[in-house]
C-alpha cells in the first residue's frame, strides 16, 4: 500500500501526488519514490508473497520434476516482481494473474498484485482484472485438480479469496479518498479564511490609513497657504502632522506584523491593537475638530453597545469624515448616532455638498481656499461591503436639501442575546 505521507524532503511531493497516486491516473511508469512507511509497506507485501508461496511448496510434491523446477523460477521471479508494484501495478495484476491460471506458486505475487490494483486504481481499470482473477480460476481447478476438494468447492474457495482481497482494497481505497476530500475542504477552508481575513485587515488598513492621511493633508495643505500665520498655530500644525505621522507608520507596522504572522514563515506573534469602539467617536470627532472641521456630534445610544457593533459604526463614520475633509473641505458636518438594543443602531454623517471653505489651521479664524484630496472611491464601497457583512445596510447621497448624507443601520441584538450574536 502506498503511505498517505512521505516524511522529510517527500512530504509536499506526497501531498500533491494524492490525486494522481492513490486516485489513479495511469501514469504508471513514473519514478517512485519511497517513505519510511512505504518501505515498511513494500517489505510487508513481498513477505507476504513469499509466505503464500512458501505454504504453497507442499502441493508439488507429486507434480513432475520438470513442472516443479518451472513452478519454483516462477514463483521466485513473480516475488521478486512485487518491488515493482508501485511503477507497473497493472503490469503486474494481469502477468501474475494470467500464470495463475496454471501454475501454483505466482498465487502470492497475484494476490498482492490485485490488492494493488484495487487501492491504487479506479473501478474501470481494477474491474477487469478482477473479472480476470476470477476467470482464471476455471482453467486452474480444471488442469490442477486437488485430491482431497471437489473441483467446484475449490473454484468456490479461490474465487472468494478473489473478491475477499479485492474489497479489501477496495475499502482502503475508498478511505483514503475521503480523507483526501476532507483534506481538500479543509485546506480550502483554511485559504478562505485566511482571504477574509486580509480583505478585513485591508478594510481597516483602508479606513484607519485614509483618515491619518487625510488629516495630514489637511495640516500640510493649510501650512503651505498660510505661512505667515502665527508660530503658534505653525507649531501646533507641525506638531499635528508629526503625531498623525506616527500612528500611521505605527498602523501600518502592526498591520504588516499581522500579516506576516499569517504567513507560515512567521516567527513571533502579533498582538491585536485595541480596537476603537461607540465610545471613541467623541474622541474622533474632537480629532477632526482640532483639524479645522466643523463637526456637530449627536450621540444618543440607549446602553453599551457590542464591540463589534461599536466598532463598525466608528469606522463607518470615521470614513464618512474622511470623505467631508476630502471633497468638502471647511463645511459643517453633522454626525448623528442613535438605537437601542433590539431596534439597531442608525449613523448618519451629513454635510453641504456645495460649501468648499477650504482649509484651515487648528484655531485659525479665516478660511483658506484649498484643493480636495484625491480619492479612488474605494471608501464608500467598503463601507458597504463592512455594514452588509454586519447584517445591516448602507445608503449614499445627495438630499433634496443640497447635502450629501451617508447613512447606515445595523442590527442591534436585544441584551440577552448579545453573547449568542
Amino acid at each position: 500500500m502506498t503511505g498517505l505521507r512521505g516524511d522529510g524532503a517527500h512530504a509536499d511531493e506526497y501531498r500533491w501526488a494524492l490525486p494522481s497516486v492513490l486516485l489513479g491516473d495511469g501514469r504508471e511508469s513514473r519514478r517512485v519514490r519511497r517513505s519510511t512507511r512505504d518501505w515498511i509497506v513494500d517489505i510487508v507485501m513481498f513477505l507476504l508473497a513469499c509466505g503464500i508461496t512458501l505454504i504453497s511448496l507442499p502441493e508439488l510434491q507429486d507434480e513432475p520434476e520438470p513442472l516443479q523446477a518451472l513452478e519454483q523460477v516462477v514463483g521466485a521471479l513473480s516475488c521478486a516482481a512485487v518491488w515493482l508494484r508501485r511503477r507497473w501495478p497493472v503490469g503486474l495484476a494481469v502477468v501474475t494473474t494470467l500464470l495463475t491460471s496454471y501454475l501454483e506458486l505466482p498465487g502470492g505475487a497475484s494476490v498482492v498484485g490485485l490488492f494493488t490494483v484495487a487501492v491504487h486504481r479506479p473501478f474501470k481499470v481494477s474491474g477487469p482484472i478482477l473479472l480476470l482473477s476470477c476467470v482464471t480460476v476455471a482453467p486452474y481447478v480444471m488442469l490442477r485438480p486437488q485430491e482431497d476438494m471437489d473441483r467446484a468447492w475449490a473454484a468456490a474457495l479461490s474465487v472468494t479469496i478473489v473478491l475477499a482481497v479485492f474489497a479489501w482494497g477496495v475499502v482502503i481505497r475508498a478511505r483514503r479518498q475521503l480523507i483526501w476530500s476532507l483534506t481538500q475542504r479543509a485546506d480550502g477552508a483554511a485559504e478562505e479564511a485566511k482571504r477574509l481575513e486580509r480583505e478585513r485587515i485591508a478594510r481597516e488598513m483602508h479606513d484607519v490609513l485614509a483618515h491619518r492621511i487625510s488629516m495630514l493633508s489637511l495640516h500640510a495643505g493649510a501650512l503651505e497657504f498660510r505661512p505667515d500665520a502665527p508660530a503658534e498655530e505653525i507649531a501646533r500644525a507641525a506638531g499635528a502632522i508629526r503625531t498623525n505621522a506616527h500612528l500611521a507608520l505605527q498602523d501600518l507596522r502592526e498591520v504588516i506584523g499581522v500579516l506576516r504572522h499569517a504567513h507560515p514563515d512567521g516567527d513571533d506573534p502579533v498582538p491585536d491593537r485595541p480596537q476603537p469602539t461607540l465610545a471613541d467617536l467623541p474622541a474622533l470627532v474632537e480629532e477632526c475638530r482640532h483639524a479645522g472641521m466643523d463637526v456637530r456630534l449627536d450621540l444618543r445610544a440607549d446602553g453599551d453597545a457590542p464591540e463589534g457593533l461599536g466598532r463598525n459604526v466608528y469606522r463607518i463614520v470615521q470614513e464618512a469624515l474622511t470623505n467631508a475633509r476630502k471633497h468638502a473641505g471647511g463645511a459643517p458636518v453633522t454626525v448623528s448616532v442613535s438605537g437601542a438594543p433590539g431596534e439597531g443602531l442608525s449613523a448618519e454623517v451629513r454635510n453641504p455638498v456645495e460649501a468648499r471653505h477650504g482649509l484651515r489651521l487648528p484655531g485659525a479664524g479665516a478660511g483658506l481656499t484649498g484643493r480636495s484630496l484625491p480619492g479612488a472611491g474605494a471608501g464608500l464601497i467598503g463601507l458597504r461591503e463592512r455594514a452588509e457583512l454586519a447584517g445591516g445596510r448602507l445608503e449614499h447621497g445627495a438630499t433634496p436639501d443640497g447635502e450629501f448624507a451617508v447613512r447606515a443601520w445595523l442590527p442591534w441584538p436585544l441584551e440577552t442575546n448579545r453573547e449568542d450574536a
